[in-house]
């Protein structure tokens, strides 16, 4: 398969995801973005196109030494932007997998949200 359309793909599948979630204050939208080398979350109140709390493994202090760390640094990000959005006293979120299987760094990375105390 091309490049391009493994991208266009994606895309499809990310407008309808998106077609489907909205985030509110009291229940955000938890967005996921994969790059090559990271991954990144923000929770998106859609109502006032706010970020409320965004969270990345370029944030970890203490990462996995391990080359193919890349599903444990997901399930720490789930873990920490949690720990943010209880800080900021909200509990329940949305789910964004922005077009990814729900498989992987994507389902870790919901994992440790849970772990971390948020309601999906």
């Amino acid at each position: 398969m091309e490049i391009k359309e493994k991208i266009k793909r994606r895309y499809l599948r990310r407008k309808r995801v998106r077609a489907k979630v909205f985030g509110t204050l009291e229940r955000p939208r938890l967005s996921v973005f994969r790059s090559n080398q990271h991954i990144y979350v923000q929770a998106i109140d859609d109502t006032q196109g706010r970020t409320l709390a965004s969270a990345s493994d370029l944030e970890l202090k203490d990462k996995p030494k391990e080359k193919p760390a890349k599903v444990k640094d997901a399930f720490e990000v789930g873990k920490l932007i949690a720990q943010k959005l209880l800080k900021l006293n909200i509990k329940k979120a949305v789910f964004d997998r922005g077009g990814y299987k729900y498989h992987g760094q994507v389902k870790a990375l919901a994992e440790g949200a849970r772990k971390g105390g948020l309601e999906f």
